[in-house]
């Protein structure tokens, strides 16, 4: 998505790979701060984003815990919730402070929807967590751009594999969850069978094609043509993809033999769809009998056409995916043993953690300067300036 390219921050590009078997405790030598992201209204990320400081957390009341959050990342979807126009709404926070941002008088939303945060503190009555579990987040706006915070012990779920990466379990619960239920939820696939996909190269892109290959099934992706074309096909190829297109391959007459050839006269049963717009239309024309194109994005921001003779004739059915309905429709049973399992796969590198940068916001960094570099981070960002997953860590100490 055009809010990921290449890198222009003066922050450091930092490739540690802390484990869960390796984590380090925490600090009791330094002054700790808690701070976190705000906004009082939506409106533009540059303009409207804060850092505040808050006191230290009190302990957990009943059924809570206390949480420090060691990875979060900036997804495009957070943009679109500052802005107002994401359907998932963040709800007012009213207790980070007895006056000014954060109080009663004046609630804020707390940025960030996915992260990884680390037990530090559980409350009477809470059962299946302890001290240092790693955790991610089993609702919605929970507020991930923070040091800390307390949440109830249902918003939460624990992670059961070991020797994961702290970028990993931050990555774990939007782009994952969503390949692999798109891959699993609509066509009941076999080893061998084949799957087209638009978007190849976009963070779910990339999942699907590492999924599929464990899975034994075949991918056709189709990505934007660019000048040199082979650093990204040999990308994706490593992840496991079958074969590499592009939408203006789309046009050509003689693709679809060379699919039937591909494929072994094999029906596609299984088209994913995050670009809309012509490429889409031309995508599902590829599909056989009985098919399901399934869209979960809308890069190209133009309307999704599909003829009319795919649905007569070849019984096509069109889906919308979005992996928060999901959550809401399944069970925490479910969700859990979809955590797992995905934990094992980036446990056994089947899911690799994606190319990322980290952004720091220092502990001796004061509120005005923190506010200052996210406000920035977001104007680069905006400018098409990151080539990489944006994970964000504000730190809780100051050494």
């Amino acid at each position: 998505m055009s809010y990921f390219h290449a890198l222009s921050l003066s922050t450091p590009m930092l490739s540690r790979t802390i484990t869960r078997s390796a984590k380090r405790s925490f600090s009791t030598s330094t002054a700790a701060i808690n701070r976190c992201i705000v906004y009082a209204q939506n409106g533009d990320p540059t303009q409207v984003l804060t850092a505040v400081t808050y006191p230290k957390l009190p302990s957990p009341s009943p059924n809570t815990v206390n949480l420090k959050f060691l990875l979060s990342p900036i997804n495009p979807a957070d943009v679109n919730t500052i802005e107002g126009v994401y359907p998932s709404k963040p709800t007012h926070t009213s207790n980070l402070n007895t006056s000014g941002l954060g109080s009663k008088n004046e609630p804020v939303f707390v940025g960030g929807n996915e992260g990884l945060a680390q037990v530090i503190e559980v409350g009477e009555g809470v059962e299946g967590l302890q001290k240092d579990d790693w955790v991610v987040m089993d609702r919605p706006q929970l507020g991930t751009w923070s040091t800390s915070r307390n949440v109830p012990s249902h918003g939460i779920i624990r992670l059961p594999a070991t020797g994961l990466t702290e970028a990993h379990g931050a990555t774990m619960t939007v782009n994952p969850t969503t390949a692999y239920n798109m891959l699993n939820g609509f066509v009941e696939l076999q080893e061998g069978d084949w799957v087209i996909q638009n978007g190849a190269n976009s963070a779910v892109g990339q999942l699907v094609i590492q999924i599929a290959k464990e899975r034994g099934l075949n991918t056709i992706n189709f990505v934007r043509s660019r000048a040199d074309m082979n650093p990204l096909v040999q990308h994706l190829e490593r992840l496991g993809a079958t074969k590499v297109l592009t939408y203006d391959d789309l046009n050509d007459k003689s693709l679809r033999g060379q699919i039937k050839e591909w494929t072994g006269g094999k029906d596609i049963r299984l088209a994913l769809n995050c670009v809309g717009g012509e490429p889409t239309t031309a995508m599902a024309k590829l599909l056989g009998q009985d098919a399901h194109l399934v869209s979960y994005g809308a890069m190209s921001k133009k309307p999704l056409s599909l003829p009319t003779s795919l649905h007569i004739f070849k019984n096509l059915t069109s889906h919308g995916f979005w992996q928060t309905n999901w959550s809401k429709t399944h069970s925490r049973t479910e969700k859990e043993g979809l955590i797992a399992k995905l934990a094992e796969m980036m446990k056994e590198d089947t899911i690799k953690a994606p190319e990322h940068t980290i952004v720091t916001i220092g502990a001796q960094q004061s509120d005005e300067e923190a506010t200052a570099k996210i406000r920035d981070l977001f104007a680069e960002m905006a400018e098409g300036k990151f080539g990489k997953k944006i994970l964000l860590k504000l730190e809780d100490t100051a050494t």
